[in-house]
């Protein structure tokens, strides 16, 4: 694709992040996004931080793209990244449960009685962050508040510092997917499910981050960013491998040195049916 590069994450003021993220969750409402997501083999793996210092299944990195890439494409800053994150890992563990306390269901665990929409729409990842992001910005101060409290402000949970216990890891996930550090992340996907079609990976590219910017010359923390999505996305998009500013990812080797001709843009190579 050849659009332009998204612009990198800034903070926005209360008024202008309503009227944003009011506009994106309506056109989410109206959206049918053709996609069906299968979840990767359970030995399928993710690792980042120091060192690999964490690692997470495939699938639940998978849904940490989406909510790190919504972020983007609604212009947020990467804080709100990390208070998500954190409160996906404090409800679910980031999965998509289609279960939960009384109605509660989702990433993050929102109630259809309680005003987050409907069951549908709510175990839609994209539109749950959305939601989760629209809530977030009407707290006051809270781009830097610590990330339990702005968590709790959007939750109302009864266990207030839960939310705590994540905020290192969810830190550490939200910087190798916001592209603040080179080739944060690494994924080693077993197997692949069938690749699908091309229409499919575009309409999930343009929802998930709003303007890809594949193969196109972009930032380097756009790039990382878009290195990042793609590696997290790679059973189901069916990748084996990713290159940016002169580096590739495959999934048996990980990132390794690799002359680009292009390096200032991210390209991908899909895997053979």
């Amino acid at each position: 694709m050849t659009s332009a590069p998204y612009p990198s994450s800034r903070p926005v003021g209360r008024a202008r992040g309503r009227g944003r993220l009011a506009l994106a969750l309506a056109v989410l409402v109206a959206a049918v996004v053709a996609y069906v997501k299968l979840g990767p083999p359970s030995d399928s793996t993710c690792s980042f931080g120091s060192g690999g210092s964490y690692t997470l299944a495939a699938q639940q990195v998978d849904e940490a793209s989406i909510i790190a890439g919504v972020a983007e494409r609604l212009g947020l800053p990467d804080h709100a990244v990390t208070v998500a994150l954190a409160t996906s890992l404090q409800e679910t563990k980031l999965r998509n449960l289609p279960y939960g306390d009384k109605d509660s269901v989702g990433l993050f665990q929102q109630r259809p009685s309680e005003g987050w929409g409907t069951r549908a729409e709510i175990l839609n990842p994209v539109y749950a962050a959305t939601a989760f992001y629209q809530r977030l910005v009407q707290v006051p101060g809270w781009q830097t508040m610590p990330v339990t409290d702005a968590a709790q402000l959007v939750q109302h949970s009864a266990d207030p510092l839960a939310y705590a216990q994540w905020a290192t890891e969810a830190r550490t996930l939200a910087v190798a997917l916001t592209g603040e550090v080179p080739a944060g992340l690494s994924c080693t996907v077993r197997s692949y499910r069938a690749a699908p079609t091309p229409a499919a990976v575009s309409t999930r590219e343009e929802v998930e981050l709003g303007a890809p910017g594949f193969g196109v010359p972009v930032s380097a923390k756009r790039g990382w960013e878009l290195a990042a999505w793609a590696v997290a996305h790679a059973y189901d998009d069916h990748l084996r491998a990713v290159s940016f500013d002169d580096r590739t990812w495959t999934s048996g080797a990980g990132w390794r040195p690799a002359a680009s001709a292009s390096p200032d843009e991210v390209t991908v190579q899909t895997a053979r049916p």
